[in-house]
């Protein structure tokens, strides 16, 4: 089967092909910091966790860079009303972002790399852009021209002529013309800033995407994401900046995951609707929340209420009844390898069952990544599988154990049977853990989220064995195995599970 994907650029689905056999580069545009994590970037960054996961299971290799905003005017504004260090407000929030998401249960991206180390590169990539004739220096400020760039609104799907309609140049602003757009911004009193040829300053949010992005990946790379809000003027604007330099396309394919509103409303500070993931996660399950996201589509607009909540806490608890029954049946049972020529003939219904799951599982992914249709057909799989057991004379437990290994490892691609999500709530686990940690000297108080925790120990236990602190490093694997966790070590890190 084919994977096809809806590209916002063509605004059509295409088939997929990566710029490098067997491997997908993709960024997707991070959070700024200057707040908790909410629910919106629960939408998005969940989306595209899945997507990653079902890419993953078709056999690429995924390379998945997400950049972190922390320079910016909300971050600057929020530090001064503090009256802390920008820099250091920033890096207080990244860590507290990152830790609601890991609460949540998404996987973090490979690669986090921060506007604030990327300066340098920024400023070589604005003074190729006006040497080229695409940018101009205004009393210390850079501004693109966008009427350089003759593709100029080919993602939003906007006329420059229409553009130009209503827009205006703000006081203190020296473009010249109302639809240019800051590379650089002149210092003002207070603010943090770094050492230019156009004098003090500090770069334009537009710019550190195509520099991060280029970077880490190269040009073209296959797949470049983030919300539909982003779509323009942002995501129009790194086109215009990197395809101006590079003279052929900036990313291949252009994803952007649909707005969700709360009740019924668009989710603003205005309407203070805004819910932040840690106060979601009080009242409700991770998994629950993930579920409920993953039930629609990533372009579609999800609603965000108790309602579809609780509507998921059911479809959830559905899922795992069956679950916990198949596993009761094989539960200290020695399995082997079924083979279909033995199965009956009520067996071998059942197998087929499990075929049209995997297969309708797949060609829902397969177009367009259908999580909606996925679910439907999990659900269905569900069900047959309560009449299989309903009906059967003699369960095969052979045959039950293929259909659960089948289900868990789809069931995963929608980031559902995630082994951290068993840890949540073991208070005693939590103290013991926590207790762990404090003694390898890491900050534990904070950390609320058992497999956080582990993954704390697992850095600790890294830098020791990088020094070569082996006694140490093999102490913190001991103790870990002790409270019920199994350490891998893998090309890609250590990795742990927990033990049954």
């Amino acid at each position: 089967m084919v994977l096809m994907i809806y590209n916002s650029l063509s605004r059509r689905k295409e088939v997929f092909k990566t710029v490098e056999p067997g491997v997908v580069k993709m960024y997707v545009c991070g959070m700024t910091v200057y707040s908790d994590a909410h629910i919106g970037h629960a939408r998005t960054y969940l989306a595209f966790d899945i997507i990653r996961r079902y890419l993953e299971y078709k056999g690429y290799r995924v390379f998945y860079v997400q950049n972190i905003t922390d320079v910016d005017d909300k971050i600057i504004a929020a530090a001064q009303r503090e009256g802390v260090d920008a820099l250091e407000y920033s890096r207080r929030y990244t860590e507290r972002c990152l830790r609601d998401l890991d609460m949540l249960g998404v996987r973090r991206a490979d690669l986090y790399p921060k506007a604030s180390e990327t300066i340098p590169d920024m400023i070589l990539m604005i003074q190729r852009l006006i040497d080229g004739g695409y940018a101009y220096v205004s009393d210390g400020d850079v501004y693109f021209s966008v009427e350089r760039f003759p593709g100029y609104g080919k993602l939003s799907g906007q006329r420059l002529s229409e553009m130009k309609a209503g827009a205006r140049i703000e006081p203190g602003e020296g473009k010249r013309n109302p639809l240019d757009f800051a590379l650089w911004k002149k210092a003002k009193p207070g603010e943090p800033s770094w050492v230019s040829p156009w004098g003090p300053g500090r770069p334009g949010w537009h710019i550190e995407c195509s520099v991060m992005s280029s970077k880490h990946l190269g040009l073209p790379f296959d797949i470049h994401g983030g919300g539909m809000d982003l779509r323009f003027p942002h995501h129009e604007n790194e086109i215009a900046q990197s395809e101006s330099l590079s003279g052929g396309l900036f990313a291949n394919y252009w994803m952007h995951i649909g707005l969700l509103t709360v009740n019924g409303e668009k989710m603003s500070k205005s309407l203070g609707n805004i819910v932040n993931i840690r106060d979601v996660l009080v009242d409700h399950k991770p998994e629950v929340v993930r579920l409920f996201f993953a039930q629609t589509h990533y372009r579609s607009p999800p609603d965000f209420n108790e309602d579809a909540l609780k509507d998921a806490e059911k479809a959830l608890d559905r899922i795992h009844r069956v679950k916990e029954k198949m596993e009761s049946y094989i539960k200290d049972k020695k399995i082997k390898k079924f083979k279909e020529e033995n199965l009956d003939d009520e067996d071998k219904e059942y197998f087929n069952d499990v075929q049209l799951f995997i297969k309708g599982f797949e060609e829902a992914m397969d177009d367009d990544f259908n999580t909606p249709k996925a679910f439907a057909v999990l659900y269905e799989f569900v069900n047959n599988t309560n009449k299989y057991f309903n009906n059967a004379k003699k369960v095969n437990l052979e045959l039950v154990s293929y259909a659960l290994d089948s289900l868990i490892k789809h069931g995963r691609i929608l980031t559902l049977f995630q082994e951290e999500d068993a840890l949540r709530g073991d208070e005693k686990l939590l103290k013991k853990l926590r207790d762990l940690l404090r003694r390898y000297k890491g900050e534990a108080d904070d950390l609320n989220d058992a497999a956080m925790i582990i993954e704390s120990l697992l850095r600790i236990r890294e830098k020791e064995r990088k020094k070569k602190n082996y006694e140490s490093a093999d102490m913190i694997r001991k103790e870990l195995r002790d409270l019920g966790f199994e350490i891998q070590d893998t090309d890609q890190g250590p990795k742990w599970r927990k033990m049954i």
